[in-house]
């Protein structure tokens, strides 16, 4: 039997497309907050690393994401108990590990009121990093991505200094450096609870020498009020992104998604953002018949403001593709999701998120 540390090797490198060392890597936005610099070749962000063949939020997968050409990593940050960034999509984490096949930590399992939701399970402020690390990653939603589920068990939750430092890696590695795109997650429930995220991400970002004008590094987040505050409070060098979703609020804020990107509020965005990283169905959304319809303006005003647009998530599978672009009836097959990434790429967007890396880079080629 192959030795364990060759099996977590293999796992972030096989059934890779051959290494893009020589891959054109697109460089950060220039110009500091609200003045995003001309046009560049679109980035690709590999969602969660490359969370379509990996279970997300793993080295596993941030690897396998840079090996297949993507221009920059994502990871979701939340908070360890001990108050240490690691890589998770929610900071409830009985989806995306073994926690609940543990019963020494059966206990821990619990309610909490996230962004206004009562939400049961377990949660990474309950956990010191130590007793994290004795968990293992699992695949988020196996019933689509049954594939990835053979690599239950065998992965770490990182730090993000653990993704920085792999980061690092591969930048030299690959010839290429490799940008990262941090997001905060749930920052003012974190604040409530006094482990907020902006200080130990800012002082990552500085002790790694990345928060600086022309650091590949972009910073996300659903509250305005989260980068507002790290421009203006943290004087944060790199460029920001406000995600936004189709519906509702940031949590806290009466001011819906929809005001902050019409014109005046994209005007009002740019005075501390760079760019705005919205849900894809607010630039091209869909029929009622779940067919692709006609694409909204939000491109060209976004753009008019001076801010680059990323839209989410772009996914291979039928189950996340419009009724169009579906191949049979089966939901975890493969459609033509190169044909929707080509269709986005060619509205003007600046880049996509993406949980299939390689796809990303061969429809920015074939624009």
């Amino acid at each position: 039997m192959a030795d364990r540390r060759q099996v977590l090797r293999f796992g972030a490198v096989a059934a890779a497309a051959p290494a893009l060392a020589g891959a054109a890597s697109a460089p950060a936005w220039a110009g500091g907050h609200g003045h995003g610099g001309g046009r560049t070749k679109p980035l690709v962000v590999g969602h969660r690393g490359a969370s379509g063949y990996r279970p997300e939020h793993t080295l596993a997968s941030y690897e396998l994401a840079a090996r297949l050409g993507a221009d920059y990593l994502e990871p979701d940050l939340v908070i360890t108990k001990d108050g240490v960034l690691v890589c998770r999509h929610e900071p409830e984490i009985g989806g995306t590990t073994d926690v609940a096949s543990r019963p020494e930590f059966a206990g821990r399992k619990r309610t909490v009121v996230l962004d206004g939701v009562s939400v049961t399970g377990w949660w990474t402020q309950d956990f010191t990093l130590a007793e994290l690390k004795t968990l293992r990653a699992v695949e988020r939603i196996p019933a689509i991505r049954q594939r990835n589920t053979v690599y239950d068990g065998y992965f770490e939750v990182p730090t993000f200094q653990e993704m920085l430092d792999l980061r690092k890696r591969l930048s030299k590695e690959l010839g290429r450096d490799l940008g990262v795109f941090p997001e905060t997650k749930h920052p003012t429930f974190f604040r409530g609870i006094g482990l907020e995220l902006e200080k130990p991400l800012v002082r990552t970002l500085r002790r790694n020498g990345l928060d600086k004008r022309g650091a590949k590094v972009f910073i996300q987040s659903f509250e305005a009020a989260n980068l507002r505050d790290l421009a203006d409070d943290h004087r944060i060098e790199v460029p920001l992104v406000f995600l936004s979703s189709a519906a509702g609020s940031p949590f806290n804020d009466p001011r819906p998604y929809a005001d902050y990107l019409t014109a005046a509020g994209l005007k009002e965005l740019s005075e501390f953002i760079d760019g705005i990283g919205p849900e894809k169905g607010q630039i091209i959304p869909r029929k009622a018949d779940g067919t692709l319809g006609t694409p909204t303006s939000l491109v060209t005003d976004a753009h008019a403001a001076g801010i680059k647009v990323i839209p989410y998530t772009f996914r291979a599978e039928n189950s996340f593709l419009p009724a169009e672009l579906r191949v049979g009836a089966d939901v975890a097959a493969y459609g033509k999701s190169i044909d929707e990434q080509v269709t986005f790429l060619r509205t003007g967007i600046d880049g996509l998120f993406t949980d299939n890396p390689d796809i990303g880079v061969l429809a920015r080629d074939l624009v």
